[in-house]
């Protein structure tokens, strides 16, 4: 009796146990097998599964030192998939509620955890390897969109880190810009020469294709799985089912407004009695320097909130503060899903639907734009269009039922984010994780201890 309760057998119950639970979380079953490995460890010791070291005797401070790294990067590997993440913020789309330098900590478990589809990798890495800069993931194994089960489901308004949807197709050369968008830019510049030097214009697919060739032959093009894919933060604007609309600047969810939650920026033009504004002023109202744009000797260009744009208001030298919207009915060919019949821009876009899985949607080649990619890219059919038929798997087709959720995401920063109004919608199988907190935030505009921003350290992301 006394040796079915030694410390070793304790141990190997407990380890057991633990391993037990993980393995009825995830739903593999034949991760079972690796009970014996637990029992070989603890109880047997026929193997030596640290085999880089001593398993009895002193080993020398260099091992020791390998000993400590592997556990490392091993746990916090685990952690990194399971639990949490950390995220900073690259860009100003989320502002003036996640600020660039903004370091996140982001819970896997808040939405459940994805298995990896690519599981070896690199450590610690996205993408790209730190120094090669050369591809840091291997196809080696490929594992399907398989997700835990978390603490909830995303609601709206929730901010969301997220695999970028348009990151599949990457230009080496030009990362910061979508494929997608690079593509569509030469097809217009295509179009536009022909057009300036009186050629009979071709169909749209006509320098749609040509536009690919050319972007091929011209850069580096390379594939990413989605967990290799950039990760993006923004604010889930709709979830399936709902309907998004946008009217003059004025976002509606199901024919509701969305409240402004106090921190969201729209572009204002700022007039002056032809005086400046004092830089000082700009600082107490946190406005970044790099968000002051001068488009005259008397006006600004500025991201503002709506308690911001009250405060210039009041300013003796400023004579009027005007938000900056796109007119309706005015096109923007950068906004999904980039046709000119619908004729959407940033501030007048929708009514959109955001898919279901399972719901099912009556087709044709009016409304197709809106759902092709999902169907060819996200959901993996081989889809084309001959005329006005539509196939799908080579089968007619006036109908499609979705095989996933979609979620809709905007910044609040509403002038100066990459957002699901330029590239559609976010399958469910792009969700990472929800930021929680502030762990750390650095400003680049600042010198010195005053970089950090002592008053956003462990505030919650909201």
């Amino acid at each position: 009796m006394t040796e079915l309760f030694s410390k070793k057998n304790i141990r190997f119950a407990i380890a057991a146990i633990f391993y037990i639970l993980v393995v009825i979380w995830i739903g593999n079953y034949w991760l079972l097998l690796g009970l014996g490995i637990i029992y070989d460890m603890y109880i047997t010791e026929k193997v030596n599964w640290t085999f880089w070291k001593k398993r009895n005797g002193k080993n020398s401070a260099l091992i020791e030192w390998i000993d400590a790294l592997i556990f490392a990067v091993i746990a916090v590997s685990l952690i990194n998939i399971f639990l949490f993440q950390n995220y900073r913020i690259p860009t100003p789309s989320m502002e003036k509620s996640l600020l660039v330098g903004d370091h996140l900590f982001v819970s896997k478990l808040a939405y459940g955890p994805r298995m990896p589809n690519t599981p070896i990798a690199f450590p610690f890495t996205q993408n790209t390897m730190p120094l090669t800069k050369g591809r840091s993931w291997s196809n080696l194994i490929k594992w399907p969109y398989k997700r835990l089960v978390g603490l909830g489901k995303v609601k709206n308004n929730d901010p969301i880190v997220f695999n970028f949807p348009a990151g599949d197709t990457v230009v080496v050369e030009e990362q910061t810009t979508s494929y997608y968008e690079i593509v569509r830019r030469a097809a217009s510049d295509l179009k536009m020469r022909d057009s300036y030097s009186g050629v009979s214009l071709k169909p749209d697919s006509y320098y749609n294709q040509k536009a690919r060739k050319e972007v091929y032959d011209k850069y580096t093009i390379i594939y990413r799985p989605v967990d290799r894919r950039d990760n993006y933060v923004k604010r889930c604007i709709g979830i399936p089912g709902d309907t998004v609309t946008i009217k003059g600047g004025v976002l509606y969810v199901n024919g509701k407004i969305v409240p402004d939650n106090g921190t969201q920026q729209t572009t204002y033009v700022v007039g002056t009695n032809g005086t400046t504004i004092n830089p000082k002023a700009f600082e107490r109202l946190n406005i970044n320097r790099s968000d002051q744009t001068m488009i005259s000797g008397s006006a600004y260009l500025l991201p503002l909130t709506k308690s911001n744009a009250e405060a210039l208001s009041k300013f003796t030298n400023v004579t009027d503060v005007v938000p900056f919207y796109s007119q309706p009915g005015e096109f923007a060919p950068q906004i999904f899903p980039y046709s000119p019949v619908l004729a959407w821009n940033e501030d007048n876009f929708g009514p959109i639907w955001i898919p279901v899985k399972g719901a099912t949607v009556k087709l044709d080649t009016g409304n197709l734009c809106l759902y092709e990619r999902i169907i060819d890219v996200y959901e993996k059919n081989d889809l084309r269009v001959d005329g006005k038929t539509i196939y799908i798997n080579n089968v007619p087709s006036d109908s499609y039922t979705f095989k996933m959720n979609y979620y809709w995401m905007m910044g609040d920063n509403r002038h100066n984010s990459a957002d699901s109004r330029y590239w559609g919608f976010v399958p469910e199988d792009h969700i990472v994780g929800k930021p929680k907190f502030i762990w750390l935030s650095l400003d680049k505009e600042a010198t010195g201890l005053n970089r950090i921003r002592w008053s956003r350290m462990f505030k919650k992301a909201r």
